[in-house]
């Protein structure tokens, strides 16, 4: 059995066997740990910025007795790593125009690696626009709930994104596409989050506000349809 919680599993199934993994933000190290016991990794990168999540991460592969497997380092994102040295990049738990910002970064180490796999905890919509702009494909997302929280995973390869709606990248056209579990109840919460903006700009009597109150309606019309296909399984 897994020792792993169910975001962190759902990553574990968006990594193909034998990869060599960098695990960037790795925190306690569960996941490289999990990724070489395992065998699903051959070899994994663990990197952490700041000094307190380095040492503890240190500490976990160490006694978990993968050091030979597994090397974590200090740096600041992709920049810690070598050009060609990992296949899979999996950034967890960052906010998404942040994990952009990780990815834009170092472009010289992006250019050798064959997947992503992104865990964003805010911002997923912005995460999707950015992957699709520099040449990468989202070849599958999942979205996985735990304790009560919706967490997006999107696993992307290179290549050409044909989606370049907006609002569809918001809410994930691959979801959209397979009508994923929870997929409802996501959209629901999503909804309920545009219908309290609106009542907030109600209360407002500005062009600005005006304007993003058309826009949000335009996007409830569209995700109450979205809602209701998916409930009638004809999405």
């Amino acid at each position: 059995m897994s020792e792993l919680d169910p975001r962190l599993d759902a990553i574990v199934s968006h990594i193909p066997p034998g990869s060599r993994v960098a695990d960037i933000g790795t925190d306690h190290a569960l996941l490289p740990v999990s990724l070489v016991k395992t065998g699903r990794a051959s070899r994994v990168v663990a990197t952490e910025l700041n000094e307190k999540p380095y040492q503890t991460a240190l500490r976990q592969v160490m006694e978990s007795g993968v050091n030979s497997l597994v090397e974590v380092r200090r740096g600041d994102g992709l920049v810690a790593l070598r050009p060609g040295e990992v296949d899979v990049v999996v950034i967890a738990g960052m906010g998404g125009n942040t994990i952009a910002g990780v990815l834009e970064r170092s472009p010289e180490v992006l250019a050798g690696v064959t997947r992503l796999v992104l865990q964003p905890m805010s911002d997923p919509g912005d995460l999707r626009m950015w992957l699709a702009r520099n040449g990468w494909r989202l070849a599958d997302e999942e979205l996985v709930k735990d304790d009560g929280k919706f967490y997006v995973i999107i696993a992307a390869v290179p290549g050409e994104e044909p989606c370049r709606d907006g609002f569809m990248m918001e809410i994930g056209p691959v979801l959209v596409g397979k009508c994923s579990p929870y997929l409802v109840e996501y959209l629901e919460k999503i909804k309920g989050d545009y219908q309290r903006v609106l009542s907030g700009l109600a209360r407002s009597r500005s062009d600005e506000a005006m304007a993003k109150a058309i826009a949000l309606t335009s996007r409830l019309t569209r995700i109450t349809e979205v809602i209701n296909r998916c409930r009638q399984g004809a999405v």
